[in-house]
């Protein structure tokens, strides 16, 4: 049955069985279409997540996180939403990071972790450093995970040069990898054009990632038409 539900986790009841009893049949299905590839979808909604791991966070998410499942999306999806808002010491939650990040398969999951991971916030110099290696990655998801940390929270003007550089360095040739670099020099322009623009102007990405970046920045309701037709003027063309 399709409901909406304002969610309140029970400790007594096996994390699956809650989220089966929050899944939606016609949410699911929209989400295959979104997640090719992604196998075990529920259908639970991420507003629905974020609420649970909010409850969770603030009860015994050690004891949570020690006994919860791989077996489903969701379950993934639920722990990273409470390791992003969990409270612990700096060297606690890295590490629990660190053994969270191979789970990630989709860009679902990375984004939505990303988005919520309120360390960076907290210790961002810390964080920064422990970004490089999966920035370094040529696994598709630990880079994206990287980058997609990098856009959401260190983009801003402090930031922005050694974000543009360490994109730069990006090795991982996997779709969603590359998808993540131009979107993060897409945020960087957006934020700062002036400081993206020589970046765009040289050789520094394949063309994939220059052109899609270009596209993102076209699309953006936050650069003005006249920097839109700029960076417009940079997108490569095919050789003959």
């Amino acid at each position: 049955m399709e409901k909406s539900v304002r969610p309140e986790w029970d400790w007594e009841v096996p994390a699956h069985r809650q989220l089966e009893l929050l899944a939606e049949s016609s949410y699911r299905a929209f989400s295959e279409k979104l997640l090719p590839g992604t196998s075990h979808i529920l259908g639970v909604r991420l507003p629905t997540l974020r609420r649970l791991a909010t409850q969770i966070a603030a009860g015994d998410w050690r004891s949570y996180l020690a006994q919860a499942s791989d077996g489903t999306f969701e379950e993934i999806m639920l722990q990273g939403l409470v390791l992003g808002c969990a409270k612990a010491d700096t060297a606690e939650l890295l590490a629990r990071t660190a053994d969270f990040v191979p789970k990630i398969d989709n860009w679902s999951v990375c984004d939505s972790f990303c988005s919520g991971f309120r360390l960076a916030g907290r210790e961002p110099e810390t964080v920064w450093n422990f970004l490089l290696p999966y920035l370094e990655s040529e696994q598709e998801f630990f880079c994206r995970f990287g980058v997609v940390m990098l856009l959401d929270h260190y983009c801003g003007e402090e930031y922005l040069e050694r974000t543009l550089f360490r994109l730069t360095q990006i090795q991982a040739e996997g779709y969603y990898a590359k998808m993540a670099a131009a979107w993060a020099i897409s945020e960087c322009f957006a934020k700062d054009p002036a400081r993206t623009l020589p970046y765009l102007k040289q050789p520094t990405w394949d063309d994939f990632i220059h052109n899609k970046a270009i596209q993102k920045i076209t699309e953006s309701y936050r650069v003005s038409p006249d920097k839109k037709a700029l960076a417009r003027g940079l997108k490569r063309t095919a050789l003959a």
